[in-house]
């Protein structure tokens, strides 16, 4: 039994709509096996973003950020693209600045994630910053987020806070759990 996947062909691709921010695309697709399907998707990207994990003083520091796709407030890790030219750990730092008001001296790299990978190609990368230190940078953001303070003993709590179901943030915060224990 042959248990190798082979890439199907794609056949065509066109543009099907297009925003202010987003292209949708039809991709036509010829399976090995001879089936044929369209597919539609985001148009591929090579922008990753980065989601931030900062911890403070034995405590996560998170933000309330409101999400437009659920209309309502959801609390975060500090995220956003990295820009062209820029770094991991450069965006992460720049993005705790213009979203907590916080620096880091210390980045580390925990994993890559996929994100919807029937519909998108982009990648968020999760970083820990440690040694946090005052810091604020103007962003995009139209207000000011506010800053949640969470008890790293108590990490897991979140998973039961109803505005705390995004699904970035619950594997930020496994890989942050288990990177710190």
């Amino acid at each position: 039994m042959d248990n190798i996947l082979h890439k199907p062909k794609i056949n065509y691709v066109e543009t099907v709509a297009r925003s202010r921010l987003f292209t949708i695309e039809s991709v036509n697709l010829e399976f090995s096996n001879g089936v044929c399907r369209v597919y539609e998707r985001m148009q591929p990207s090579d922008r990753e973003s980065v989601m931030i994990v900062p911890v403070i003083d034995d405590h996560l520091l998170l933000i309330r950020e409101y999400g437009v796709g659920i209309e309502d407030y959801e609390l975060s890790f500090p995220k956003g693209l990295i820009d062209a030219g820029e770094e991991i750990m450069e965006a992460a730092n720049r993005e705790l600045m213009e979203e907590a008001g916080y620096g880091a001296q210390n980045f580390t790299f925990l994993h890559s994630l996929t994100i919807a990978p029937s519909y998108l190609s982009s990648k968020m990368n999760i970083v820990v910053a440690q040694k946090l230190y005052p810091q604020k940078r103007q962003g995009d953001e139209p207000e000011t987020l506010p800053l949640v303070r969470w008890p790293v003993s108590h990490m897991l709590a979140l998973l039961n806070e109803i505005d705390f179901c995004e699904a970035r943030n619950i594997s930020a915060l496994f890989l942050a759990h288990a990177w710190l224990r």
